[in-house]
């Protein structure tokens, strides 16, 4: 493996030391080594080495401008700052230098930026002990290109050469730090709860999974329990519970056994079916939801945490609440990051565009953490957005400034991200709806090529 040649091999050092912060603590250059290694990547002398470029990769994906120009630019402006020959502003050496990266080499930084944030969490930051992780999906649109139609063909609504190519993500986040775990991305079409049970084997024994209603079959109990995993989930809506039956633990509060479905539910491997025992011990909770200006609420929990003296009903219903923090998190990756519409023209670049999107939301959350351990404040109360936003604007101050007065920049930085703490909004509930009105312009029903012929007639 060759290290940046002349003319630039001057500035490496500077390049690397200043291109990465203020995620230098968290994502040092020796992690980003180390991952190149691991995945086996081989790179020539030139100015877009791997660890420049994965630098430049999370800038871009911050930014609200996304594009390869402005990423180049910026590039050439702190060029600039260092006295250094400035290289041509066309972004296609950055484009194949990205290109050439493989889409693993982000997963296994995004990844290890998590494990590193997790293994910071006190015994106290735990639930009783015990970690907890939330799950969900989502989808996310592409340009549509050719290649990304074959890997991700759009919905079977759209008309062809209408609609956008759409992907499914389905991820795992820690509730403690809120940083992504793990995520895998597949074709819509692909059902949700599949792409799920393939995360099961991230997760370790005695570890704690929260989910919606889709999660809690028969089945996914089954093939957490054996892995000495709980599961904390809504019942389905087809499931009825009835707390005269079975063990009385409490009001609302029992024990009863499930029995295995007579036949293998849609999506269930053959395999894992013919596995599955005859019976289930599960615990059923119901719990009244009250709202200001709203009916009461009946939501039904069923768990694996059987022990009521461990787990009070009280205790598991509180849990349950914090699932919601999991649609926040990809809030924040979609609408805040703006990763729900991407900009890569290929199936591989969209993965590693997601990527390295959850790299940089990670790295936020990094940050989050160290602003929250020195102010003694709950980093998950701290707002994302403005520590996006106060992170791109120390930037550039950080890149140019000497070790003394970095120290005091990067202290001032978590001093503004500590104090922008979101207010408790707990039962808080806003419709969906939008107040600014879209422009007049009717739905692209029929191919643009088609549209044209129309306008030229």
């Amino acid at each position: 493996m060759s290290i940046i040649g002349h003319p630039f091999k001057n500035i490496k050092q500077k390049l690397a030391h200043s291109l990465g912060l203020p995620f230098q603590e968290v994502l040092p250059e020796t992690m980003i080594q180390e991952a190149i290694l691991a995945e086996g990547v081989q790179y020539r002398k030139r100015l877009f080495w791997p660890v420049v470029t994965v630098w430049m990769f999370l800038s871009q994906v911050l930014d609200k401008d996304k594009s390869c120009e402005n990423a180049v630019s910026r590039f050439i402006a702190f060029l600039s700052s260092q006295k250094a020959s400035l290289p041509s502003a066309d972004p296609s050496a950055y484009c194949q230098a990205r290109q050439r990266l493989p889409e693993g080499l982000f997963k296994r930084l995004f990844v290890g930026v998590a494990h590193r944030l997790q293994a910071r969490v006190s015994p106290e930051g735990l639930w009783k002990g015990r970690r907890v992780f939330l799950i969900d999906g989502s989808t996310v649109s592409m340009p549509d290109t050719p290649e990304n139609q074959a890997a991700y063909p759009q919905h079977k609504t759209q008309a062809p050469g209408c609609g956008f190519p759409l992907a499914r993500m389905v991820g795992l986040f820690s509730l403690a730090t809120g940083a992504a775990w793990d995520l895998l991305i597949g074709a819509w079409k692909t059902p949700e709860i599949k792409m799920a049970r393939q995360l099961y084997e991230q997760l370790e024994p005695q570890d704690i999974l929260l989910g919606d209603r889709l999660f809690g079959s028969y089945a996914d109990f089954w093939m957490l329990q054996i892995q000495n995993i709980d599961g904390l989930f809504r019942m389905h809506q087809r499931r009825k519970a009835d707390f005269r039956r079975g063990k009385r633990l409490g009001k609302n509060d029992h024990l009863v056994t499930w029995t295995k479905p007579k036949q293998c539910p849609q999506g269930l491997p053959q395999e894992i079916y013919d596995q599955l025992p005859e019976m289930l011990t599960i615990r059923e909770i119901r719990y009244a939801l009250q709202r200001k200006g709203y009916r009461t609420k009946s939501v039904t929990l069923a768990t694996t945490l059987l022990d009521p003296k461990a787990y009070p009903k009280n205790d598991l219903t509180e849990l349950f609440g914090q699932r919601w923090s999991v649609e926040l998190d990809l809030r924040h990756l979609k609408t805040t990051m703006g990763m729900d519409v991407l900009s890569t023209q290929t199936p591989q670049m969209v993965r590693k565009e997601i990527f390295c999107h959850l790299l940089a939301y990670n790295l936020i959350r990094s940050l989050m953490w160290d602003a929250a351990t020195r102010h003694q404040v709950s980093e998950l109360r701290i707002s994302v957005q403005a520590a996006i936003r106060h992170t791109l604007n120390f930037a550039p101050q950080l890149a140019q400034a000497g070790r003394r007065k970095r120290r005091v920049l990067y202290g001032d930085l978590l001093d503004l991200i500590a104090k922008e703490q979101v207010p408790d909004r707990s039962g808080r509930s806003e419709p969906r709806v939008r107040k600014r009105r879209p422009k007049a312009y009717p739905l692209m029903n029929k191919p643009r090529q088609e549209l044209r012929r129309k306008l030229a007639a």
